[in-house]
């Protein structure tokens, strides 16, 4: 299993270095980026991970890079650190989405804590990412009128009455049930029904 991933954005190397330094005595893999442009224009390779950013870079602000990673739908989350920050901000990083703001000199046990409650964030948001994908993939399995019917199921209604609605006999209403149990890989019903949730926020 792959370590926790830190993305650590800042044009100066020498806090580039000092700061990997650190996060890897807690065992954080951290992967170094001398600015915010070099870091967009990665993106598209790079492993999911916690973003440490500078807010004041050459080409690119951390602000910036926030409003590019949300036109994206990049929701890793942001920890913005400056040595020339003001309430103003502080106030944009948050707006931006940021999980925290933290001013040089960086405090190194709170930089570690806020990083590591950050990744147990992103962690989170990958596993419910990773259920939504396997649950849109068994919704896929169903053909048009098990959809039908596991959207009945959804609503409460008995056997009998799917097979009123859809003019069928309890019987097909049956057969159905069990292909349905079996494409959704569960007889649960609370389980088929949450199942049809995910689909409908498609």
């Amino acid at each position: 299993m792959s370590r926790q991933l830190v993305h650590l954005i800042d044009d100066d190397w020498e806090v580039r270095e000092a700061l990997s330094f650190l996060l890897r005595t807690v065992g954080l893999e951290v992967q170094p980026h001398a600015d915010a442009a070099a870091f967009l224009e990665a993106l598209p390779g790079l492993r999911p991970g916690c973003i440490v950013t500078d807010i004041r870079m050459p080409r690119l602000t951390g602000l910036k890079l926030q409003e590019r990673l949300a036109a994206a739908r990049c929701r890793w989350p942001v920890v913005v650190i400056t040595g020339h920050g003001d309430v103003e901000a502080c106030r944009a990083a948050f707006r931006n989405g940021a999980a925290d703001f933290l001013t040089k000199p960086v405090d190194e046990q709170v930089l570690i804590d806020t990083v590591q409650a950050a990744l147990a964030t992103l962690d989170g948001m990958l596993a419910a990412e990773s259920g939504s994908a396997l649950s849109r993939e068994r919704l896929a399995r169903l053909s048009q009128r098990e959809a039908e019917i596991l959207a009945l199921i959804a609503e409460g209604r008995s056997t009998k009455e799917i097979a009123r609605a859809l003019a069928i006999s309890p019987r097909t209403v049956d057969t159905h049930r069990a292909h349905l149990a079996e494409k959704l890989e569960t007889t649960s019903v609370a389980e088929m029904v949450r199942l049809h949730l995910v689909g409908a926020d498609r």
